[in-house]
């Protein structure tokens, strides 16, 4: 897609216009990617709502295609950008819900690895019941699977740094669609919360993120969920690595007044 075929309201995007046709992604990718990390993939609900997600995320991707079409040879808005938007929308609140629960579920795990009290966590886990909790049961297994390996929490820590910078996209564009709020700053106003436009490159919804101090820029449905696929494709990042992407995200200071 040429940029001489944006057009002329439409200013150029950031993006890299190199993104694969929705087409051509591999369906399984996405789940598989995600049931990759330690303590989610055995667990099976954690791992019905994976699935949910890649299926939702198999269709809007087609949407978005199709989207992208659409843009390109019609005048004004296609109708059906406010059904992908609102799409896009749903699928970021529950993927960041779900990963919101594996990351809290890996770092509580993680200290009662540090603290010694695993086998305290296990009895109360495993306490005899009138009835059979098999979720219970599934999350006690779990747990003495993980805390088995003289290496778990380098491989938990790992996990954590995988999915750091993505998370933290959702978690910021989340707390603007949803709270209509800027991340950990109390009282704050996010900057047109809802509002996205049309990616030419690959037809997802650009949501902005914003801090009090102005717009950081962009993301969307199709970069959280590359972002997501490609996880395990390189090593993750280090904390210290890591530390730019969160300086990022807090933007410059606000302005005084």
């Amino acid at each position: 897609m040429d940029p001489s075929d944006y057009p002329e309201d439409y200013d150029e995007p950031d993006q890299s216009p190199d993104w694969a046709d929705a087409a051509t992604l591999d369906p399984g990718a996405f789940t598989a990617a995600l049931r990759q990390l330690t303590m989610l993939g055995s667990d099976p609900f954690l791992s019905m709502q994976v699935t949910n997600l890649g299926l939702v995320d198999t269709f809007i991707n087609l949407l978005e295609s199709r989207l992208m079409r659409e843009r390109m040879t019609q005048d004004g808005t296609p109708p059906d950008t406010a059904f992908v938007l609102a799409q896009s929308q749903m699928w970021i609140f529950a993927a960041y819900e779900l990963l919101r629960t594996w990351k809290q579920r890996v770092k509580d795990t993680m200290k009662l690895i540090k603290e010694g009290r695993v086998e305290a966590r296990l009895a109360q886990l495993e306490k005899p019941l009138s009835y059979r909790h098999t979720a219970r049961e599934m999350r006690a297994s779990q747990l003495r699977t993980i805390a088995a390996l003289p290496n778990a929490l380098d491989v938990l820590d790992a996990d954590l740094r995988r999915i750091h910078v993505t998370f933290g996209l959702m978690e910021a564009l989340r707390m603007a669609l949803a709270k209509h709020e800027v991340p950990k700053q109390r009282d704050s106003v996010a900057f047109a919360p809802g509002y996205g436009r049309i990616n030419l490159w690959n037809g997802s919804i650009d949501f902005e993120l914003s801090t009090d101090a102005g717009i950081l820029g962009t993301t969307s449905h199709r970069e959280l969920a590359e972002g997501l696929r490609a996880m395990f494709q390189e090593p993750p990042q280090s904390w210290d690595e890591l530390a730019g992407f969160d300086a990022y995200l807090k933007g410059p200071p606000a302005p005084p007044f």
